[in-house]
C-alpha cells in the first residue's frame, strides 16, 4: 500500500501535463486569430478611406470691369466712328461679376463717297475655382480653347485663320475671316484671350456700304487686338482696385498695434495724472 501511493501521484502529475499543455494552445491560438482580425480590420479601413484630394488654388480674379467702360472712349471712336451710343449697349447678366458683355455700331455716312459701317463688341466670362471642378484658370483655359475652336467654325465665315496674338493676356488667339451679308462683304476680327480665370472675347468687323471699299483684314485685326489689350488691362485694373479699397491682413494688424499703442499712451497718461496731487 505504501508502495503504490507515490506512483499513483506519478500517474496523476502526468496526466495533467496534456491537459495544461492544451489549455495553453488555446490559448495562443485564440491570441492568434485575434491578431488576425484586429490585421484585416485595419487594412480594410485602409483600403475603404478615399485619398484626400489637394485643395485647388484660389482664383486670381474674384469680380469683373464694367464692360461698357473695358474700352476707352479714344478707342471707341477711332474704331466706331458715328456709334449710335458712345457708352455702349449693355449685354444682359443674371450676375456681372461672373459674366458681362458692350457692343458698339455705326455709319459713318460719306456721302458719295459712301458709308463705312463698323461693330465692336467685348465679352468678359470669369470662373471660380471649385474643389470638384478645379481652378478656376483651368477652368477658363477649357473656355478659352473652346472659344477659339467656336469662332474658327463660324457659320459662312470664308478664309478663316487664326495666330497667335502675343502680348493680350496669360494667351490669346486671333481669329480673322471674311463673311457676305446683307450683300456686303465684311472683314471680321476676333481676339479670344485669357487672363487668370477670365476670358476675354472681343470682335471687330466693319464694310464699305454704297460703293464704299471694303476696310482692309490688317486694320480690322489691328483695331481688334489694341481693343482686347485695353479690356484684358481693365480685369487687372479691376482686381487691384478691389485690393486696394480691402486692406491685407497685414495692413488691419499694423493698424491694430497703432491703436494699441495709442491706447497704452491714453492709460499711462492718466497714470500719471492720478499720481499728481492736485494744489
Amino acid at each position: 500500500m505504501h508502495r503504490s501511493a507515490p506512483r499513483l501521484s506519478r500517474i496523476l502529475a502526468c496526466a495533467a501535463v496534456p491537459v495544461m499543455l492544451v489549455a495553453v494552445g488555446c490559448s495562443s491560438d485564440s491570441g492568434s486569430d485575434a491578431k488576425k482580425n484586429a490585421g484585416s480590420s485595419s487594412s480594410s479601413d485602409a483600403a475603404g478611406a478615399e485619398p484626400t484630394k489637394p485643395a485647388v488654388e484660389p482664383a486670381k480674379f474674384t469680380d469683373l470691369p464694367d464692360a461698357c467702360a473695358s474700352i476707352t472712349k479714344g478707342t471707341v471712336k477711332d474704331l466706331v466712328p458715328e456709334a449710335k451710343k458712345k457708352g455702349g449697349t449693355a449685354g444682359r447678366s443674371s450676375d456681372l461679376s461672373v459674366r458681362g458683355s458692350c457692343s458698339w455700331n455705326g455709319l459713318d455716312d460719306k456721302g458719295v463717297e459712301g458709308s463705312q459701317y463698323r461693330w465692336l463688341s467685348v465679352a468678359f466670362t470669369r470662373f471660380d475655382s471649385d474643389q470638384s471642378l478645379g481652378s478656376g484658370a483651368a477652368r477658363a483655359t477649357e473656355d478659352y480653347t473652346k472659344q477659339v475652336a467656336k469662332e474658327k467654325a463660324s457659320e459662312g465665315a470664308q478664309k478663316a485663320a487664326a495666330a497667335a496674338a502675343p502680348g493680350i493676356g496669360d494667351e490669346a488667339t486671333a481669329i480673322t475671316y471674311k463673311l457676305n451679308k446683307t450683300d456686303e462683304d465684311f472683314e471680321y476680327a476676333t481676339v479670344v484671350a485669357r487672363t487668370g480665370n477670365v476670358v476675354v472675347t472681343l470682335t471687330y468687323n466693319g464694310a464699305g456700304y454704297a460703293g464704299a471699299k471694303t476696310p482692309s483684314a490688317a486694320d480690322i485685326l489691328k483695331g481688334a487686338q489694341k481693343a482686347a489689350k485695353e479690356a484684358v488691362a481693365k480685369v487687372d485694373a479691376t482686381a487691384a482696385g478691389s485690393a486696394e479699397a480691402s486692406p491685407s491682413a497685414g495692413d488691419a494688424k499694423k493698424e491694430e498695434k497703432k491703436d494699441d499703442k495709442k491706447g497704452e499712451e491714453k492709460d499711462d497718461e492718466k497714470s500719471g495724472s492720478e499720481a499728481t496731487p492736485k494744489s
